[in-house]
């Protein structure tokens, strides 16, 4: 698994017979911030940090000179800057990471209909359908590299195997701006030295509970009786987790894609503690979660409240509704509902988000006889169509207009955040 700072990077610069590698998995390198570099090319080579200045503000992206230091993504820019004194801080600009990811995905599309984006930086690719046309999947990969190259001025890592799990796993070892390709009969080998926190669905907790088996490395977890392994981390992880070290994951690139949540999340400058000023926060975030599932005509079933305190400790609770919904009023009653259960009086609060999941067409939902939110739904349309016309924030919910209180490093989808 390759270290984020591309210290461990491994490229392959060998003939090798690459006809089963049809799966690529395609990486932008430090996305956003080499794309805030295009318009600061004096900075190339220098450590710089995306984020905002303020004390409470997060590490968006960094650039590879600056994890070199130890800076991460989600890492509290001042921590950062005692890591990495010298680095520059650059303010994220999310419209043009989405015009970047719209251009790479497009050049995707272009080489194979197989595309299955996995966030704004990343997707799979299934180019086997391509290979008459273009070429191996070796070349195939290095015509996506120049193109996205020539098309935009960024780099990417490409990772091409049998399976996505260790085309994933190739990219990120080939990062910063390299190739690497692991052929089927290569799988195994590749696989066996990795330590066991390299495969997916790994976590602390079960990393741990590996350990303590003595299980370090994949091919510790390969050789193991799969019926140890299911006592140690459960039937259907054990499963899993036996598969993936055995270089088994049948799942194919997915063109339909969809969301999993929508949410937006705000990290206050100062923790908040007046009940009245988080309810306006959390009125404000549903009223934009609600509009971005009505402009993709989407309702989710499930809302969800995040909560970070002083102390960086997250909880999250969540609530099922009976009809799916997608009015920003329907979503702040809700978590106002789940926060006022959770009794937590003037405790301070650092971070607050909202999020709605289990996601559907709106078209295709079927909403009761009687809507109880119809008044709702139709003025918050309304809304819509001005937002659309004079702009977001002319028009919005009376309360907000008092809110007070300043914030910063608000966060739409997570799933859009690069990791690297």
């Amino acid at each position: 698994m390759g270290r984020a700072d591309g210290s461990d990077r491994r490229v392959t610069t060998d003939a090798v017979d690459d006809a089963t590698a049809t799966i690529l998995h395609v990486d932008m390198d430090a996305f956003f911030a080499a794309v805030e570099l295009l318009d600061h090319p004096e900075l190339r080579g220098r450590p710089a940090i995306v984020g905002h200045p303020g004390p409470r503000s997060v590490v968006t992206s960094a650039t590879y000179e600056a994890r070199r230091f130890g800076v991460r993504s989600a890492m509290p820019v001042s921590q950062a800057l005692r890591l990495c004194p010298n680095a520059v801080i650059l303010p994220p600009h999310m419209e043009k990471y989405r015009d970047y990811s719209k251009r790479v995905m497009t050049i995707f599309s272009e080489i194979t209909p197989l595309v299955e984006p996995l966030s704004i930086d990343e997707a799979f690719l299934d180019v086997s359908g391509a290979r008459r046309l273009l070429g191996s999947p070796r070349r195939i990969a290095e015509l996506i590299r120049a193109r996205v190259r020539d098309e935009t001025g960024l780099t990417c890592s490409v990772g091409a195997a049998s399976t996505k799990f260790v085309a994933k796993l190739a990219s990120g070892r080939a990062k910063p701006d390299g190739l690497l390709v692991i052929p089927a009969s290569e799988t195994l080998a590749y696989l066996r030295p990795l330590p066991v926190g390299a495969l997916w669905g790994v976590g602390e907790s079960t990393q741990q509970s590996l350990l303590r088996l003595g299980l370090h490395t994949v091919g510790d977890l390969a050789d193991t009786p799969l019926h140890v392994l299911q006592r140690a981390v459960g039937d259907a992880s054990g499963r899993k987790l036996h598969d993936l070290a055995n270089g088994l994951d049948p799942r194919s690139v997915v063109v339909t894609s969809r969301e999993k949540s929508v949410g937006h999340e705000m990290t206050f400058e100062q923790d908040i503690s007046d009940p009245v000023r988080l309810r306006q926060e959390l009125l404000r975030l549903s009223s934009q979660v609600g509009a971005r599932l009505r402009k993709h005509e989407l309702v989710g079933r499930t809302v969800a409240l995040k909560l970070r305190f002083s102390d960086f400790r997250t909880v999250t609770r969540s609530r099922t509704l009976a009809e799916p919904t997608n009015v920003g009023r329907r979503i702040f009653e809700e978590v106002t509902s789940i926060y006022d259960g959770l009794g937590l009086g003037r405790t301070p609060i650092r971070l607050i988000g909202v999020r709605v999941e289990q996601l559907d067409d709106a078209g295709g939902s079927r909403l009761a006889l009687w809507d109880p939110d119809e008044e709702w739904r139709d003025a918050e349309r309304t809304l819509d169509q001005v937002s659309a016309r004079f702009g977001r924030g002319m028009i919005g919910p009376a309360s907000l207009v008092k809110s007070t209180g300043r914030t910063v490093g608000e966060t739409a989808n997570p799933r859009a955040l690069p990791d690297d």
